[in-house]
């Protein structure tokens, strides 16, 4: 019997015209038969974090359904991020489209391709302000992380709401994070 579980993950794009790879890549996961993008974000354009030197991103995060395992799931986003001509020059550098699983419902993983949950997502505002828009208060554990990690993280600087995606009537809207 095939687990299907719910993973969230997020998506960042700075080159070209941002919002069109953010919703091309929810498009190719969602046409996957094996994904089904549940709940998505608003997006938020953000300061660049690590390399500075680069134009500003739009962050996004969404939750999707799969009956993928994570490494599996993780080479679908890397072959994802390939057809939209992601290429990986500079390390935090300028790209078309990035894509980072950050959690697996109840599901703690450690290999040498990709760490779950993600090791950093607590201490980057453009990853939990979306996320806060996507978790629900049934996923405990997340929802509890990222209430958690907002209150603790200094200001809201360098994240702005930008918009929402204009093509998102085909996925579920997404929920607000009470507190």
């Amino acid at each position: 019997m095939t687990v299907s579980r719910t993973a969230y993950m997020a998506l960042g794009s700075n080159l070209g015209e941002r919002d069109r790879y953010l919703s091309e890549a929810l498009h190719l996961l969602q046409n996957h038969p094996q994904i089904e993008v549940i709940r998505v974000s608003s997006i938020y354009e953000t300061d660049p974090v690590g390399y500075e030197d680069q134009p500003a991103f739009l962050n996004m995060t969404a939750a999707v359904r799969t009956t993928l395992g994570p490494e599996e799931l993780l080479q679908l986003m890397l072959q994802t991020e390939q057809l939209l001509g992601r290429v990986r020059n500079v390390r935090w550098g300028p790209r078309t489209i990035d894509l980072d699983l950050l959690w697996m419902e109840q599901l703690h993983w450690k290999s040498d391709s990709l760490l779950l949950p993600h090791p950093r997502m607590g201490e980057r505002l453009f990853v939990l302000v979306p996320l806060s828009e996507v978790v629900l208060q049934s996923e405990t554990e997340l929802y509890e992380f990222v209430k958690e990690c907002l209150g603790t993280l200094e200001g809201k600087e360098g994240i702005r709401l930008w918009n929402r995606l204009e093509s998102t009537s085909e996925f579920v809207p997404s929920a607000s994070f009470e507190d």
